[in-house]
């Protein structure tokens, strides 16, 4: 008997964390998506263009780390203040983030537009990649801003369990983007072609839109964290609130900080490869960030769904949840992993015409497919451990895997023993293993649940 409700029990979270996951799963999956279009009407330029564009990515998150720290910091505090019924402290919450984004934008934005050409040169870039690498980054810096706006709302709403708002504003925002990459990149229906800068201010443009919608929400009666209850309790900035962010934001950041020197470091040595080279690694790194969008749905229901149970005081649902949305994620690596399996070439196919890019894009399909199986269980393991407050291991586990595993792995292989793309793909691999191996051991250890944030 006893089996039998654990059993139908089971049944019931998963179908509420499927419920939680999928809009989430739909919004990072349709971002994912739009950014593969977004490069393949950029390959219209040539594999330059490409590779440009995607010089420009490891700068950009270095960028957002601060903000990425913050939000996953508001997702875990308004989860926990949810379970603990306290619904002023997670609109304060959500009030002295919206604060702290403001002032950090400001000075981020100045500063990294100011210093792109040396950005880009760090990347990687050459003669061909250079001034264009550096015109799409000053623009995508500069209107920061709106994307900002977003994420806090975004987070918040997400803490809260509503993630249908982000996946609708991300979507939004991905049509935007792609509607007037149609119009600007090469020029039509009677706007200039302007090339790389059309396909950058089309981002920016997206993220205006999903600013006002994400905005609009906070007006909505049925939303946990609005904008009426905001003045009608006098919701202000506090320290207090202020410190619970950056205690847990502090080492979420310098976590980021971390993986994105590894990150950045494996492009750099991919650049120097050749601009080919580098054209297709960045196509298997959007391929890879295309199972990263359903492992990080999985991993916003985990947020969500433990970090409110911890708050309610229930460690053993909160446990439960964290491996239910592992499940999950794992079934749906297995259908990934036959999907690069057996339309990699298919899929490099849309981008280049060149039968020699092509083949390196197999090579790559080959070892995303191993790579996405490890990747989807640790990153939801690692949501479970940011949900509970166990963010300085989380930050170690960065440290070891990405920032010192990964380079080293990849530098090796690639500068002494001349595998080429093998060897950048031979890192990313023994950085995932790592952290899946690390993540997954704290979590079955089973002490973070009693950390209180």
């Amino acid at each position: 008997m006893m089996e039998a409700t654990a059993s139908l029990n089971t049944r019931g979270m998963t179908r509420k964390a499927i419920s939680v996951a999928w809009p989430a799963m739909m919004e990072s999956f349709f971002v994912a998506l739009a950014g593969m279009i977004d490069t393949m009407m950029v390959s219209a330029l040539g594999s330059s263009a490409v590779a440009a564009v995607g010089l420009t990515n490891q700068p950009k998150f270095i960028g957002l780390t601060l903000f990425f720290g913050i939000n996953v910091a508001v997702s875990a505090l308004v989860a926990r203040r949810k379970g603990e019924q306290r619904q002023e402290n997670a609109n304060e919450i959500l009030v002295t983030a919206s604060v702290l984004t403001l002032i950090l934008c400001v000075a981020v934005s100045v500063l990294f537009v100011a210093l792109a050409p040396w950005m880009m040169r760090l990347a990687g870039s050459n003669a061909d990649t250079h001034d264009g690498a550096v015109l799409y980054f000053q623009i995508i810096m500069g209107g920061m801003f709106f994307n900002l706006v977003t994420m806090v709302i975004n987070a918040a709403q997400r803490g809260s369990g509503n993630t249908r708002l982000s996946m609708t504003t991300n979507l939004t925002s991905s049509l935007v983007n792609i509607f007037f990459n149609y119009l600007l990149i090469e020029g039509h229906l009677g706007f200039p072609a302007l090339g790389i800068r059309g396909a950058a201010i089309a981002t920016v443009l997206g993220t205006v839109v999903s600013a006002v919608l994400a905005l609009l929400s906070l007006f909505r009666k049925s939303s946990y964290v609005r904008i009426p209850l905001i003045r009608e309790k006098g919701i202000r900035f506090t320290r207090e609130s202020a410190r619970a962010i950056w205690r847990l934001a502090y080492n979420t950041s310098l976590e980021n900080i971390a993986a994105r020197i590894g990150f950045l470091a494996t492009a750099v040595v991919a650049a120097r490869l050749g601009t080919e080279e580098f054209a297709a690694h960045n196509i298997g790194m959007n391929i890879l960030g295309l199972g990263f969008s359903f492992a990080d749905g999985m991993q916003v229901a985990a947020v969500a769904l433990t970090g409110e149970a911890l708050g309610a005081g229930q460690k053993e649902m909160a446990r439960r949840y964290g491996s239910i949305c592992q499940r999950i994620g794992f079934v749906i690596s297995l259908l990934l992993a036959a999907l690069l399996f057996f339309g990699g070439e298919w899929f490099y196919g849309l981008y280049f015409r060149e039968a020699h890019i092509i083949e390196m894009g197999v090579l790559i399909s080959r070892y995303t497919m191993v790579i996405v199986l490890l990747q989807i269980s640790q990153i939801i393991f690692t949501g479970c451990l940011r949900a509970a407050g166990d963010v300085r291991y989380t930050l170690l586990g960065a440290i070891i895997s990405i920032a010192i595993i990964r380079t080293a792995v990849t530098v090796v292989l690639v500068e002494v023993f001349h595998l080429g793309l093998s060897g950048v793909w031979l890192g990313v691999l023994a950085d995932q293993l790592s952290r899946f191996t690390l993540m997954s051991l704290r979590f079955k250890q089973g002490k973070w649940v009693d950390l209180r944030i």
